[in-house]
Protein backbone atom coordinates (compact mmCIF):
# COMPACT_ATOMS: atom_id res chain seq x y z
CA UNK A 1 0.00 0.00 0.00
CA UNK A 2 2.82 2.34 0.38
CA UNK A 3 4.37 2.18 -2.39
CA UNK A 4 0.79 2.84 -4.23
CA UNK A 5 0.55 5.66 -2.65
CA UNK A 6 3.81 6.73 -3.80
CA UNK A 7 3.35 5.92 -7.34
CA UNK A 8 -0.05 8.59 -7.14
CA UNK A 9 1.52 10.75 -5.90
CA UNK A 10 4.65 11.01 -8.12
CA UNK A 11 2.98 10.08 -11.70
CA UNK A 12 4.74 11.58 -14.76
CA UNK A 13 3.60 11.37 -18.33
CA UNK A 14 7.31 9.92 -18.89
CA UNK A 15 6.43 7.06 -15.98
CA UNK A 16 5.61 6.36 -12.29
CA UNK A 17 8.52 6.88 -9.80
CA UNK A 18 7.64 4.52 -6.81
CA UNK A 19 9.06 4.28 -3.23
CA UNK A 20 9.33 1.15 -1.76
CA UNK A 21 10.00 1.15 1.76
CA UNK A 22 13.66 2.29 2.68
CA UNK A 23 15.24 -0.92 1.50
CA UNK A 24 14.83 -0.28 -2.04
CA UNK A 25 15.82 2.50 -3.55
CA UNK A 26 13.20 3.96 -6.35
CA UNK A 27 12.06 2.33 -9.35
CA UNK A 28 10.46 3.96 -12.26
CA UNK A 29 7.54 2.38 -14.33
CA UNK A 30 8.33 2.74 -17.75
CA UNK A 31 5.51 2.71 -20.26
CA UNK A 32 7.47 2.96 -23.83
CA UNK A 33 4.49 3.49 -26.42
CA UNK A 34 2.03 0.98 -24.33
CA UNK A 35 4.39 -2.14 -24.94
CA UNK A 36 6.74 -2.45 -21.91
CA UNK A 37 6.28 -2.38 -18.30
CA UNK A 38 9.26 -2.40 -16.17
CA UNK A 39 8.00 -2.56 -12.48
CA UNK A 40 9.49 -3.46 -9.37
CA UNK A 41 8.66 -4.43 -6.81
CA UNK A 42 5.55 -6.25 -7.56
CA UNK A 43 3.06 -4.85 -5.65
CA UNK A 44 3.26 -1.35 -7.33
CA UNK A 45 0.78 0.38 -10.18
CA UNK A 46 0.84 -1.53 -12.75
CA UNK A 47 0.47 -1.09 -16.65
CA UNK A 48 -2.77 -0.16 -16.54
CA UNK A 49 -2.76 2.40 -14.07
CA UNK A 50 -0.28 4.42 -15.76
CA UNK A 51 -2.90 3.95 -19.41
CA UNK A 52 -5.48 5.56 -17.41
CA UNK A 53 -4.04 8.34 -15.91
CA UNK A 54 -2.23 9.37 -19.26
CA UNK A 55 -5.85 9.17 -20.56
CA UNK A 56 -7.61 10.98 -17.89
CA UNK A 57 -5.25 13.78 -18.55
CA UNK A 58 -6.78 13.82 -22.52
CA UNK A 59 -9.94 13.46 -20.50
CA UNK A 60 -9.66 16.15 -17.84
CA UNK A 61 -7.87 18.83 -20.50
CA UNK A 62 -11.16 17.96 -23.25
CA UNK A 63 -13.93 18.40 -20.44
CA UNK A 64 -12.13 21.31 -18.96
CA UNK A 65 -12.06 22.87 -22.20
CA UNK A 66 -15.86 22.48 -23.05
CA UNK A 67 -16.89 23.74 -19.71
CA UNK A 68 -15.04 26.69 -19.84
CA UNK A 69 -16.04 27.39 -23.71
CA UNK A 70 -19.88 26.62 -21.81
CA UNK A 71 -18.91 29.44 -19.29
CA UNK A 72 -17.04 31.75 -22.58
CA UNK A 73 -19.98 31.38 -24.76
CA UNK A 74 -22.69 32.41 -22.10
CA UNK A 75 -20.49 35.48 -20.93
CA UNK A 76 -20.11 36.50 -24.85
CA UNK A 77 -23.24 35.57 -25.76
CA UNK A 78 -25.75 35.26 -23.59
CA UNK A 79 -26.86 38.78 -22.94
CA UNK A 80 -27.93 39.21 -26.12
CA UNK A 81 -30.36 36.37 -25.60
CA UNK A 82 -30.96 37.83 -21.75
CA UNK A 83 -31.86 41.10 -22.64
CA UNK A 84 -35.54 39.94 -24.02
CA UNK A 85 -36.05 39.27 -19.98
CA UNK A 86 -37.54 42.70 -18.98
CA UNK A 87 -35.27 43.23 -15.86
CA UNK A 88 -32.02 42.48 -17.69
CA UNK A 89 -33.08 44.76 -20.97
CA UNK A 90 -33.34 47.78 -18.32
CA UNK A 91 -29.70 47.07 -16.51
CA UNK A 92 -26.86 49.56 -17.75
CA UNK A 93 -24.59 48.49 -20.59
CA UNK A 94 -21.88 48.25 -16.97
CA UNK A 95 -24.05 45.93 -15.61
CA UNK A 96 -24.40 43.74 -18.66
CA UNK A 97 -20.32 43.91 -18.55
CA UNK A 98 -20.29 43.02 -15.07
CA UNK A 99 -22.55 40.16 -15.28
CA UNK A 100 -20.36 38.79 -18.58
CA UNK A 101 -17.25 39.56 -16.09
CA UNK A 102 -18.46 37.34 -13.59
CA UNK A 103 -19.77 34.57 -15.78
CA UNK A 104 -16.02 34.32 -17.78
CA UNK A 105 -14.81 34.10 -14.00
CA UNK A 106 -15.72 30.58 -14.27
CA UNK A 107 -14.76 30.26 -17.21
CA UNK A 108 -11.21 30.91 -16.32
CA UNK A 109 -11.20 29.03 -13.34
CA UNK A 110 -12.01 25.65 -16.52
CA UNK A 111 -9.97 27.25 -18.55
CA UNK A 112 -6.37 28.06 -16.75
CA UNK A 113 -6.11 23.81 -15.75
CA UNK A 114 -7.00 22.57 -18.66
CA UNK A 115 -4.00 24.82 -20.31
CA UNK A 116 -2.26 23.64 -17.62
CA UNK A 117 -3.06 19.84 -16.94
CA UNK A 118 -2.94 19.88 -21.21
CA UNK A 119 0.42 21.69 -22.01
CA UNK A 120 3.22 19.75 -22.44
CA UNK A 121 6.07 21.22 -20.51
CA UNK A 122 4.01 20.48 -17.41
CA UNK A 123 3.77 17.03 -17.90
CA UNK A 124 0.63 16.90 -20.29
CA UNK A 125 -0.43 15.78 -23.73
CA UNK A 126 -0.41 18.56 -26.36
CA UNK A 127 1.75 21.21 -27.29
CA UNK A 128 0.84 24.88 -27.27
CA UNK A 129 -0.41 25.20 -30.97
CA UNK A 130 -2.36 21.71 -30.05
CA UNK A 131 -4.30 22.83 -26.85
CA UNK A 132 -5.25 25.94 -29.02
CA UNK A 133 -6.57 24.03 -32.02
CA UNK A 134 -8.64 21.87 -29.68
CA UNK A 135 -10.15 24.72 -28.09
CA UNK A 136 -10.77 26.47 -31.17
CA UNK A 137 -12.63 23.28 -32.58
CA UNK A 138 -14.57 23.39 -29.10
CA UNK A 139 -15.21 26.87 -29.08
CA UNK A 140 -17.02 26.12 -32.84
CA UNK A 141 -19.35 23.21 -31.48
CA UNK A 142 -20.21 24.83 -28.17
CA UNK A 143 -21.17 28.19 -30.21
CA UNK A 144 -22.86 26.13 -32.92
CA UNK A 145 -25.16 24.51 -29.89
CA UNK A 146 -25.56 27.60 -28.54
CA UNK A 147 -26.93 29.56 -31.33
CA UNK A 148 -29.35 26.45 -32.69
CA UNK A 149 -31.14 26.06 -29.07
CA UNK A 150 -31.06 29.85 -28.12
CA UNK A 151 -31.68 31.47 -31.44
CA UNK A 152 -32.73 28.88 -33.57
CA UNK A 153 -29.87 29.44 -36.12
CA UNK A 154 -30.08 27.41 -38.79
CA UNK A 155 -26.53 25.30 -40.66
CA UNK A 156 -25.85 26.00 -43.86
CA UNK A 157 -23.99 24.33 -46.26
CA UNK A 158 -21.12 27.47 -46.49
CA UNK A 159 -21.25 26.48 -42.46
CA UNK A 160 -20.47 23.19 -42.86
CA UNK A 161 -17.87 23.55 -45.66
CA UNK A 162 -15.92 25.71 -42.74
CA UNK A 163 -16.42 22.77 -40.04
CA UNK A 164 -14.45 20.29 -42.50
CA UNK A 165 -11.47 22.62 -43.20
CA UNK A 166 -11.53 22.79 -39.14
CA UNK A 167 -11.63 19.41 -38.77
CA UNK A 168 -8.90 19.50 -41.44
CA UNK A 169 -7.03 21.77 -39.92
CA UNK A 170 -6.57 19.92 -36.16
CA UNK A 171 -5.36 16.67 -38.26
CA UNK A 172 -2.62 18.64 -39.95
CA UNK A 173 -1.98 20.36 -36.57
CA UNK A 174 -1.67 16.91 -34.68
CA UNK A 175 -0.08 15.35 -37.98
CA UNK A 176 3.80 14.22 -36.84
Amino acid sequence: MFCLYSCFTSITMKGIWCSPPQEYKQYLFIVNNFHRVDCYPENCITFAANFLYINMNYLLTIGFLVVSNVFMTLAWYGHLKMAENAWFSKLPLFGVILISWLIAFFEYCFQVPANRIGFEGNGGNFSLLQLKVIQEVITLVIFVLFSSIAFQTQLKLNHLIGFVLLVLAVYFIFKN
